[in-house]
């Protein structure tokens, strides 16, 4: 029997999924592509794969995505898979995605709906399914959310905002903040809508072990915080077992108070907030290690080279786009 009811749409938007795969994803991917396709109306993947692989990709997914390699070569490599897929893109509204993140029909279209009136938004992460090293990841989740938001493996991104600003540093470790920070200095607006959620698969262990120093380093971008984090081991070793309780009573409570907010709770288990001590513990040492990779190498390895900034500071971005304005008024 066939339904006379006409098919649902397509939403009005670009997909760009940027990849360097060291290995094929075409069996973990092609289901989602061909999903996504079906419900947005462009989805882009530039591959940075090496030849074998990328040819493999292209065989499994160019008949229902736009397959290309990087225009654009970037000491971060993502940077330059976002945008060769943001140049390319056919529409205003841009949602950009690592290819761990699963977005389902309504979670796109509430991005798109914000993208009309926002040039970046920030959701929320979540993840599922939950091995034990995901559990202790979404302990940095729930803080995230009651200290400015989540920072997700997906962002929205209005066109004409990030090329206008004349897109943003490949050379940081740091990338999703380094775009936001630029669009913010260039005049966009961004949005961080706590219950926007979108799931997100975990890694496997051994990847998520290797990624503890790298993601504390990220937090020379943000020095307060860094230097918060630097100074929880100390405070620990002087002020012995009562310091440590206190402050794995003050994680677990913030946690919980980022679990409840926003409707959280339906996609943090219960238990979620008890991780958090373990992952404070872990950037209480993984801060002082990244440290030491500052101090001695000048910066922190990533694919097979180091880099030394995580960010561009705020300020001088904001000076960047303050001296592009008044030259431009001038001529």
């Amino acid at each position: 029997m066939h339904s006379d009811e006409p098919p649902v749409p397509r939403l009005q938007g670009s997909y760009v999924l940027p990849i360097a795969a060291g290995a094929s994803q075409s069996r973990a991917l092609s289901g989602y592509l061909a999903r996504i396709a079906r419900t947005i109306d462009e989805v882009i993947v530039v591959d940075g794969s090496p030849p074998d692989i990328y040819t493999e990709h292209a065989h499994a997914w160019g008949a229902i995505v736009r397959h290309m390699p990087p225009a654009r070569r970037t000491r971060n490599g993502k940077v330059g898979g976002v945008l060769t897929g943001v140049e390319a893109a056919s529409h205003e509204r841009v949602i950009l995605a690592d290819d761990d993140v699963r977005y389902r029909r309504t979670e796109l279209r509430r991005m798109l709906d914000l993208l009309d009136d926002y040039a970046v938004i920030r959701p929320q992460n979540y993840f599922r399914p939950l091995p034990w090293h995901a559990r202790w990841d979404t302990g940095r989740s729930l803080l995230n959310r009651v200290t400015g938001g989540d920072w997700p493996g997906t962002l929205g991104v209005r066109r004409s905002a990030l090329l206008a600003a004349g897109g943003y540093c490949g050379d940081v470790l740091f990338e999703n903040l380094e775009m936001v920070r630029t669009i913010r200095a260039a005049g966009g607006t961004e949005a961080v809508p706590l219950d926007l959620f979108v799931a997100r698969r975990p890694p496997d262990a051994h990847h998520f072990l290797s990624q503890r120093v790298r993601q504390a380093y990220d937090e020379w971008a943000r020095p307060s915080r860094l230097a918060a984090q630097l100074a929880l081991a100390p405070a620990i070793l002087v002020g012995g077992m009562p310091t440590a309780i206190g402050i794995a009573t003050a994680a677990i409570l913030a946690a919980e108070a980022g679990r409840r907010m926003s409707g959280g709770r339906a996609y943090f288990a219960r238990t979620s907030s008890l991780w958090a001590p373990l992952w404070v513990a872990e950037r209480s040492l993984t801060s002082w290690m990244a440290l030491a990779q500052r101090l001695l190498h000048g910066g922190v390895r990533y694919r097979g080279g180091r880099l030394a900034s995580a960010a561009t500071a705020e300020r001088v971005l904001r000076t960047r786009f303050a001296g592009l304005s008044t030259s431009a008024h001038e001529s």
